[in-house]
């Protein structure tokens, strides 16, 4: 088995149809329309978020929290995967009634439940919605920075990209790039070439999430891998919601050859009927990836986590003596 690592996805998003059933039983909810026959049910982007949010306010405790992150990791480390990065969100904590600090320590707990039964190593990345402004942005950073959680060690902006402009955005990434955490941004994904460029000219991330459509722009492709930028690519996100027609018009083999540091993630997994595994099984179907280029890319994931040196040694270390020589 490859070993596997991801970069890329919202904690709410990775909730198995599963434990939202079992969720809603216990706040005495119906399911339908957002859910049948064990399957998420939406049409297009209006449907997928109702269905979103339908099932991230099923979450409502503490408990509901810790049950959330280590359901996920643990099905990720029966997987093969050795390490996740979840996207957490104050705003969420908020809507549920929690305080972000309460939050946050119980997504912690959960990630420290599954480490304990599977090994999985797991941290997580502090994000703000873009199009609830600027000043919700803003606050959701200097809770990352002052939050003091030792599993926390990332900040990311999600939401509408297609929101706002960019550099309205600066003072955010700046209050977390000076407490130290690693910088990513939502970039390229239903919005065009234009909104990765913005991000690197004003928000100066390590990584992009998605940037599949800087593809675009040639010149660009070359400036991401010229400065090792890491994408956080989604495939089979990409596919469902028709960013890209087909695999065989999807660009990560052409980001790949071109130089870019490319990883496979899954985004909102149950959401989009894909899971980290199957991500890595459609780069081997459709971008015709062998074992060995899919340690590759589990290597370049666990280089560019938000990780201590020390458990990014480790995590290499694995990932070494379990790659393929061929």
């Amino acid at each position: 088995m490859v070993l596997k690592a991801e970069l890329h996805c919202h904690v709410e998003g990775a909730a198995a149809p599963e434990l939202v059933i079992e969720q809603a039983r216990k706040y005495n909810k119906p399911v339908e329309p957002f859910l049948k026959d064990g399957s998420f049910v939406w049409h297009d982007f209006t449907s997928f978020l109702a269905a979103y949010d339908f099932a991230a306010d099923l979450f409502r405790t503490e408990d509901d929290y810790a049950r959330l992150t280590e359901h996920y990791l643990t099905s990720l480390a029966r997987d093969g995967a050795i390490y996740s990065e979840v996207f957490t969100s104050p705003d969420h904590a908020t809507k549920a009634g929690l305080s972000p600090q309460a939050y946050t320590n119980a997504l912690g707990e959960g990630i420290l439940r599954a480490r304990a039964k599977t090994g999985i190593e797991g941290r997580m990345i502090v994000t703000g919605v873009r199009h609830f402004g600027v000043e919700s942005v803003e606050a959701a950073a200097r809770f990352a920075a002052k939050c003091g959680h030792p599993l926390v060690t990332g900040y990311g902006m999600a939401g509408d990209e297609r929101f706002g402009d960019v550099e309205d955005y600066v003072r955010a990434f700046e209050i977390a790039r000076e407490a130290g955490l690693g910088i990513t941004v939502h970039a390229g994904e239903l919005a065009g070439w234009e909104s990765v460029q913005a991000a690197l000219d004003h928000l100066r991330p390590a990584r992009i999430g998605h940037g599949v459509r800087a593809i675009e722009n040639p010149d660009l492709v070359k400036r991401i891998a010229e400065r090792g930028i890491v994408l956080e690519v989604c495939p089979v996100s990409n596919i469902e919601l028709k960013v890209f027609p087909s695999y065989a018009e999807h660009p990560f083999l052409a980001l790949r050859k071109a130089g870019c540091k490319v990883t496979l993630n899954s985004d909102d997994p149950p959401y989009f009927w894909t899971s980290l595994k199957k991500e890595y099984d459609v780069a081997a179907e459709h971008f015709g990836l062998g074992k060995k280029d899919l340690s590759v890319i589990t290597r370049t994931a666990i280089e560019a986590a938000f990780v201590d040196r020390k458990t990014r040694a480790a995590l290499l270390a694995k990932v070494d003596a379990a790659a393929p020589r061929r």
